[in-house]
């Protein structure tokens, strides 16, 4: 993996670690379960945009409509071998949201080089709403017919946190980020410590199958439905 560089690795623990989970990938073939899973992404994602294109087109007018100001938000982010690539969402945020990170920066409840905080004042009271319904990620499917993601898999990173990743963690880069993932479902998501949510997204990559992605699906839709979002 070019963007893995072991030769850097100086903690001799850590050095295994990666050598460990690098053997491993290259001891299974995926490449039938990558057909399938791209077949699948492209089926769904298709249908899902006919579902959706009514209340999507709702949710782009009301966005607007509360400050003049484009209903979508397009992010640099770190894809598949580091590569990166423009992902889209609903804006749940001020306009100038970017350039006020600054100020809330230091309120940050994540561990590791994630940045969230619960009640981020950057937030509008619509995008609060998208948020914690996960409806402001339903863009994303366009991101998964183009090919820069897939349904399920690790989420993808800003280069800033991919900046500091440490060797290990950019193992996670290894497959096509997702719209949803492990740690996506998990129960008190935020509070989770960065260092487990990377294990979480390694041990997908490691074991996933087919049902695993159904049952990462069906328990998505289970949290969209009762609001359990941000």
């Amino acid at each position: 993996m070019p963007y893995i560089k072991e030769s850097e690795i100086k903690n001799k623990e850590e050095r295994e670690l990666v050598e460990e989970t690098l053997a491993k990938l290259h001891s299974t073939n995926k490449k039938k379960l990558w057909i399938v899973k791209r077949t699948v992404d492209i089926v769904l994602s298709s249908l899902a945009i006919l579902v959706f294109a009514i209340p999507m087109s709702i949710i782009a007018l009301i966005i607007y409509l509360t400050d003049r100001h484009s209903p979508f938000f397009v992010q640099e982010r770190i894809g598949r071998f580091g590569r990166p690539f423009n992902m889209f969402k609903f804006r749940t945020m001020v306009p100038n949201a970017d350039k006020m990170l600054d100020t809330v920066f230091d309120q940050n409840e994540m561990s590791g080089p994630v940045f969230k905080i619960k009640d981020d004042p950057r937030i509008t009271k619509v995008g609060k709403i998208l948020r914690k319904t996960s409806l402001d990620e339903l863009p994303q499917f366009f991101n998964v017919i183009r090919g820069d993601m897939t349904l399920i898999g690790p989420r993808p990173p800003l280069r800033r946190e991919v900046e500091q990743y440490n060797e290990y963690q950019k193992i996670r880069l290894i497959v096509t980020p997702g719209i949803t993932c492990l740690w996506q479902v998990h129960p008190q998501r935020n509070s989770v410590p960065f260092d487990e949510w990377v294990r979480m997204d390694i041990d997908y990559i490691l074991n996933r199958t087919i049902i695993m992605d159904i049952k990462i699906i069906f328990k998505t839709v289970i949290a969209m439905l009762s609001g359990e979002g941000e």
